[in-house]
């Protein structure tokens, strides 16, 4: 099956405006802490087999494997299956951005055709993701991020298999919500200097596949919100772990204070020809 952006977006479209009004309602409970919602059933499940039957093997993305932070990402969409690019495109066709921002009460938002920290996300026994905050900003440190969208596309993706989506909306010391990475189901969550995610642990002997947008506007998400570079920490029994995290999250943002864009330039986004 090998639809174009468009047909991929105008699916999107129809199905989010199904629910625009109770997700809106949704968002707006959750805005408080950490504004998010998710929708299942996001396209045909045939199609959404499809996009998983696409992804490219682990052994020909890029690992990312430190003390932060354990999964694969893929990110040069013109080396994968067409229809990879084309889905990852479809939740950036103008009208897609224009009726998720408003779900989220925001104005002025726009999405990275860059795709930096975007595009493909794998992650296979064992992956994980600390509770982390997203980079305040853009590769060109222009504008804030302030949406992150997570389809997931592994079919049978059950809770027990891990590989969620947490979310701490209490802080780093209180339980986080657990998001299931079901698949066929779109996730949106707002990115600012409280929004403290994680994934946790995948535990079976299978890759968890997701497509993965962030949008960036003008205007910051909270009024409080200032510049910070991609921040990690430790869950609340991982205290000696915790503390090299803040250190290195310290080191790292001291160092950005003399490179404005980081020593060195971020690989992770697509360059296109």
């Amino acid at each position: 099956m090998q639809l174009s952006r468009k047909e991929i977006g105008d699916l999107i479209f129809k199905r989010i405006t199904e629910k625009k009004d109770e997700l809106k309602t949704f968002y707006k409970e959750k805005k408080s802490t950490i504004g998010y919602f998710f929708l299942d059933d996001l396209l045909p499940d045939e199609l959404a087999t499809c996009i998983y039957d696409s992804f490219p093997e682990v052994e020909v993305t890029k690992q990312k494997k430190s003390i932060r932070e354990f999964k694969y990402v893929a990110y040069q969409m013109n080396t994968y299956n067409a229809l990879l690019e084309e889905v990852v495109y479809a939740f950036q066709e103008e009208k897609n951005v224009r009726l998720i921002s408003d779900i989220c009460g925001l104005d002025k938002v726009y999405a990275d055709e860059n795709l930096y920290a975007g595009g493909l996300s794998l992650m296979k026994k064992n992956n994980y993701l600390n509770p982390h905050l997203d980079n305040s900003h853009d590769k060109d440190r222009d504008k804030w991020r302030v949406l992150n969208l997570l389809y997931y596309v592994t079919p049978n993706w059950k809770l027990e298999h891990g590989g969620s989506l947490e979310l701490w909306e209490q802080g780093l010391k209180s339980k986080p919500v657990v998001v299931e990475s079901r698949f066929n189901r779109l996730v949106v969550m707002a990115t600012h200097q409280n929004s403290w995610h994680s994934v946790s642990k995948v535990n079976v002997d299978a890759v968890r596949c997701c497509v993965s947008n962030y949008y960036f506007s003008d205007i910051s998400y909270l009024e409080s919100d200032t510049f910070h570079v991609t921040t990690f920490r430790g869950r609340p029994e991982e205290r000696f772990k915790n503390v090299f995290l803040k250190i290195d999250s310290n080191l790292r943002s001291f160092l950005r204070k003399f490179f404005t864009k980081g020593i060195r330039k971020n690989p992770h986004q697509y360059r296109k020809k």
